[in-house]
């Protein structure tokens, strides 16, 4: 049962909207001002709140003012039920977070499909997907659902890619974005000297392709392939530009799930520009082995050309190939038969990635 917190200082107005509420079928919480609002909205967090705006104590606008600024209620949908009807009052609301507007008398059942409303909203903001290929066609189902729109995406069929083959290339027209349900993908841009500076090596949960879907040149900023076998999900560029564009919340949730790990990348570019080579390349041989790239007793791993670990780390392929060699010499890393490199001590890369031991 969703939990309504009103928060209205009439007592005749405040006693009917509970009365409505209760009847269909919520539990109904009220508070008569404005402070006892917020104190029973950080106490029992309900799914929604219902406000008057002229309250003593604090008003309607210091309410959500107060509660937008706080983690815990900052997300829940917040409607006025007001008297006042002046355009600046309204915006004044709109500015602060609230998502709607309901005005004194109201009708029945105006105000409880706005409730509907912004409950089914949240629900569907606040709803987890996983980075899978379940997860992604659950949310393709669940926003065409809310856009009321149907998306050609949904339930659509992978696609298999061999060693070494393109996805997509730099500069061709950019019509999908990819979803890696199996298998490893290496991202380049070619350099005017005709050598491939790699941009990225995504594994199963990561997308690619979205910032050439976000751009205004219609063409992919880079070439991906697959590293061996590699399956993933296309999602058509009509798709991706409805879910982006149509609605503020579907997108926000939208570019959350495709945006893979800023955080990590801006790590990375900070790693390059301060911390030395031994602790970068340990760095990106842990993320390899988290990606299932680097071989070890539970991976087979993959082919690993040197010119791409340069790139990662930014060095050049000499300096990449010399730092293997230290590596595998003390015992970090080695190689197999076919020359792919193996984990061998996880706990001193861990080290040195962490505190920068000098090896």
């Amino acid at each position: 049962m969703k939990k309504i917190l009103v928060i209205e200082d009439h007592k005749e107005f405040r006693e009917n909207t509970m009365e409505i509420l209760e009847m269909a079928n919520y539990e109904v919480l009220a508070a008569d001002n404005g402070r006892s609002g917020i104190q029973m909205a950080l106490e029992h967090l309900p799914d929604l709140i219902i406000s008057d705006i002229m309250m003593p104590e604090a008003n309607g606008y210091t309410v959500l003012e107060v509660l937008g600024k706080d983690p815990r209620t900052s997300k829940i949908p917040f409607i006025f039920l007001t008297a006042k009807d002046r355009k600046e009052d309204m915006r004044m609301g709109m500015n602060l977070g609230a998502d709607d507007y309901i005005y004194k008398p109201y009708e029945t059942q105006e105000l409880l499909d706005a409730i509907a409303m912004r409950l089914k909203k949240s629900s569907f903001i606040h709803q987890h997907f996983s980075k899978t290929s379940v997860g992604i066609n659950l949310f393709f189902k669940e926003a065409s659902e809310y856009l009321g729109k149907e998306l050609t995406s949904q339930d659509r069929e992978s696609q298999s890619f061999r060693d070494r083959e393109v996805v997509y290339r730099e500069g061709n027209a950019a019509h999908f974005l990819y979803f890696i349900e199996e298998g490893n993908i290496k991202t380049y841009r070619g350099t005017e000297e005709g050598k491939e500076m790699v941009t990225g090596l995504y594994g199963p949960g990561d997308f690619v392709g979205q910032l050439s879907l976000l751009g205004n040149g219609g063409t992919y900023l880079e070439t991906a392939i697959a590293m061996e076998h590699a399956t993933v999900l296309g999602i058509p560029k009509e798709d991706f530009i409805h879910l982006v564009y149509q609605d503020k919340e579907v997108a926000n949730k939208f570019l959350e799930i495709i945006s893979n790990n800023m955080a990590h990348l801006q790590e990375r570019l900070l790693d390059i520009a301060y911390s030395s080579v031994d602790r970068r390349a340990a760095k990106a041989l842990l993320e390899l082995h988290e990606k299932g790239i680097l071989k070890d007793d539970q991976h087979k791993g993959v082919d690993m050309l040197r010119e791409d670990f340069a790139s990662m780390i930014g060095v050049a392929k000499e300096t990449a190939i010399r730092t293997l060699t230290k590596f595998r010499e003390i015992g970090l890393v080695g190689t197999d038969k076919r020359r792919k490199l193996t984990l061998l001590d996880k706990d001193r890369l861990k080290r040195i990635a962490d505190f920068d031991d000098m090896v």
